[in-house]
């Protein structure tokens, strides 16, 4: 630990007296603290590791298509408009975000598909045609998880849990609430048909929960949809980055890419700055780490300097599946397909057990079909689409080689998209390149490989996961998938949020 070593504070390109933060990685989470940081009086600097923004959100162009490496989805775009507000700027005049309705198509392995809206006059046809029992169901499930997304998001997203007390506070709502159920349980008490506790409950996937372990919480998903809707970024997810960026620089902050962070320098308690893979030390008032949580505390803070995060500790949490995505480029159209489709496997329950708890890649697999060239034909040269299809797979817990077992996992799911829905696909694929969980360890710093950090079950909610304001060091934040309150667009924008009531206003270091 280099504590009793000189730091060099950066040295501003311009005469700037505003305390110094620095924002290590430059996911949503972080680029969003260093906005909000910026709007406080900060001289913020972000520094990213790799070759380009966005972590997660990065976007590959290969052949003259356009992937966006992670994040698809944008639900909930007022916390993104915040942060040109923030800016006396107007997000429309930087971001053509456009709604996508029916949300996605879902598709069962028998074929029956069900077409997922904010239409509730639609929803209800679509429910009859599986069980018209279940309708009255539909409704009174959309107003608990309407009564769930005004406590757990709307009022509790934003606040921290610093606290044994803080937990204790809402405990009530979250037992009102049913928040020691399930999702797959508390959607069960709604509906009878099979399909559509499925239908219903999937949706903790998108976060890194399994809908049998994750807490009912996670039903405000499906209130959060419908409210805010489901949109799509035109020029891709990526136009999201970039934009942010460009708010970060108007507020005078500095943004680096190819700047590996090595240690997190702490004196007595008190983070001070950080030092790069290349020696070069950064004083700073306030560090905010997006990177990884569990990596944060391991390889960022020396032993000494964390108590409440030990490697035992760490290593004891469970962590969110892995992710394999295959990025390909078709040189046709499939109009026919949607912008969003979920293909279920044959088993549900079973194969989330293989993924989350038996560690074993198992024959048969669910995906998302990600294909946004339904609406933004411009990520594709002319006649062309672009897809990406992701599939749950165990974390590296599980022990599996990807670097043997990749091309043929690939292949697997280009014959099952062949036989289902890309008719021809094997004659059509012009471009293709794969991500694993062995990726997400090596170039993303993901502890275990894990797709969204720690799993969002009740014992690692709010107070139980890593606090926004770093219980072991002074002046230490936390932001992104691992801390409250957790993975997701919404959660991780909102983890940032938090930062507005922990982190000190700029004026005390002044």
């Amino acid at each position: 630990m280099l504590t009793n070593d000189v730091v060099r504070p950066l040295a501003p390109t311009t005469a700037d007296p505003r305390p110094q933060a620095v924002v290590i990685g430059s996911g949503f989470g972080g680029l969003a603290a260093a906005v909000r940081l910026g709007s406080r009086g900060y001289r913020v600097t972000v520094l990213e590791r790799l070759d380009q923004l966005g972590g997660r959100a990065r976007v590959h162009k290969q052949d003259g298509f356009i992937f966006d490496a992670g994040p698809t989805i944008v639900t909930a775009p007022f916390l993104f408009e915040e942060l040109w507000t923030l800016c006396g700027k107007r997000m429309s005049d930087d971001i053509d975000l456009r709604r996508t309705d029916p949300f996605y198509k879902i598709r069962f392995d028998n074929g029956d598909t069900f077409v997922y809206s904010a239409n509730p006059a639609a929803m209800r046809e679509q429910i009859a045609r599986f069980n018209p029992d279940d309708v009255p169901g539909f409704d009174a499930y959309m107003r608990k998880s309407a009564e769930i997304c005004r406590v757990g998001f709307e009022e509790l997203g934003h606040v921290p849990f610093n606290s044994p007390l803080d937990m204790l506070r809402v405990a009530p709502d979250l037992l009102r609430l049913q928040g020691h159920r399930s999702v797959y349980g508390l959607v069960s008490k709604y509906f009878r048909d099979e399909r559509l506790r499925t239908v219903f409950s999937f949706h903790p996937l998108l976060i890194g929960g399994n809908p049998f372990n994750a807490t009912a919480v996670y039903c405000l998903i499906a209130h959060l949809e419908k409210h805010w809707g489901v949109h799509f970024a035109m020029g891709g997810t990526g136009q999201l980055v970039k934009g942010i960026a460009g708010l970060i620089e108007s507020q005078g902050g500095e943004i680096r890419v190819n700047a590996d962070v090595r240690e997190i320098i702490v004196r007595d308690g008190i983070a001070c700055g950080v030092e790069l893979a290349t020696g070069e030390r950064i004083t700073a008032s306030v560090v905010v780490s997006n990177a990884d949580s569990a990596m944060t505390y391991r390889k960022l803070l020396p032993p000494a300097a964390r108590k409440s995060w030990s490697d035992r500790k760490i290593e004891r949490k469970r962590y969110s599946m892995g992710l394999f995505v295959w990025y390909f480029g078709t040189r046709r159209q499939y109009p026919d397909v949607y912008h969003h489709t979920i293909m279920m496997g044959p088993r549900y329950r079973e194969l989330l057990t293989d993924i989350f708890h038996r560690k074993v890649l198992a024959d048969d697999f669910s995906l998302y079909l990600h294909r946004p060239t339904a609406t933004d034909p411009s990520l594709a040269p002319p006649g062309c689409d672009t897809f990406y299809v992701l599939s749950p797979v165990p974390n590296l817990e599980g022990g599996q080689d990807w670097n043997v077992i990749a091309e043929d996992y690939r292949a697997r799911i280009a014959r099952k998209l062949e036989e289902t829905l890309l008719p021809g696909l094997s004659r059509e694929i012009v471009t293709s390149r794969i991500a694993t969980p062995l990726m997400f360890e090596n170039e993303l710093n993901s502890f275990r490989g894990a797709g969204f950090g720690i799993e969002p079950i009740l014992t690692q909610s709010a107070w139980f996961r890593p606090h926004n304001r770093s219980e072991d060091v002074q002046n230490l934040f936390l932001v992104g998938a691992g801390t409250h309150p957790g993975a997701g667009l919404p959660g991780v924008l909102s983890s940032a949020r938090v930062l507005d009531r922990v982190v000190p206003d700029a004026t005390v270091f002044a």
